[in-house]
């Protein structure tokens, strides 16, 4: 069994409630320290990361991302669930509703996305997330669905990750549905890609908290958006406690 596991969480996850004995420390590294929390869910040791700050401050853009991934592997993390929140890209996708996704297209520019600016070093990125967490999240995600009245589910998702802070334009979220994308948001890239520079297995787990501009003729209402990330979230940490329990029973998958 890992020793420690990490979780990201992102808007509408900037802090982890129910973490049993949280502590907070900062975790220096060759590219910025990082402010985490330690504690413990239904038995296992986890390390939280809250991806825009404490408080949350820092844009999708300006996130630190090389040093959030190097603070978990430095702090002896042996996985990584990051937690997002989305737009939906496919108009059948319901808001809210929680997607874990498999795929990943990087629409992103500028940012510093890799270990290895001084050398050539190739990674293989076919499949960016990692299985057996994604499979542990799908399950305890249908376990959860079982219990919670409306929660909408689905197992598999392309991420399409856009630069932000803005959000997209109708003409964006059509050419990423021509693309495949099933879902969008501003942080899964380059996180996943230097998780896997740094051989941490990495799973997301994603909260849809609004139609994509110009899904159903609709245009975007951030109070809307509120209301579908409070309910979503609420799901999402019900779907994390359920992961960490049958994980701390016994690893299986």
């Amino acid at each position: 069994m890992a020793s420690l596991l990490a979780v990201i969480g992102g808007t509408g996850f900037g802090e982890f409630v129910g973490l049993e004995g949280a502590t907070h420390a900062s975790l220096d590294t060759a590219w910025g320290s990082v402010d985490v929390q330690f504690g413990e869910l239904d038995g296992v040791q986890v390390v939280f990361l809250p991806r825009h700050g404490m408080p949350p401050s820092t844009p999708p853009h300006r996130i630190n991302y090389r040093a959030h991934v190097q603070a978990l592997v430095d702090a002896g993390a042996d996985a990584v669930i990051a937690v997002t929140a989305v737009g939906s890209v496919d108009p059948t996708l319901g808001v809210p509703s929680v997607v874990v996704p498999d795929q990943v297209i990087d629409y992103t520019w500028g940012r510093a996305h890799t270990f290895f600016d001084g050398e050539i070093h190739h990674i293989d990125f076919t499949f960016p997330y990692d299985e057996t967490w994604r499979s542990r999240l799908v399950a305890a995600a249908q376990a959860v669905r079982s219990t919670e009245e409306g929660m909408l589910f689905r197992e598999t998702g392309v991420y399409g990750c856009t630069q932000g802070p803005r959000l997209e334009t109708a003409a964006e979220i059509a050419r990423m549905g021509r693309d495949g994308c099933h879902i969008v948001g501003m942080t899964a890239m380059p996180e996943v890609a230097l998780a896997r520079e740094r051989e941490l297995p990495y799973a997301g787990i994603s909260v849809v908290v609004n139609h994509g501009a110009g899904i159903g003729g609709q245009v975007v209402h951030l109070d809307e958006i509120e209301a579908a990330m409070s309910k979503g979230m609420g799901w999402v940490r019900a779907i994390l406690r359920r992961a960490f329990s049958d994980y701390s029973a016994g690893p299986g998958l």
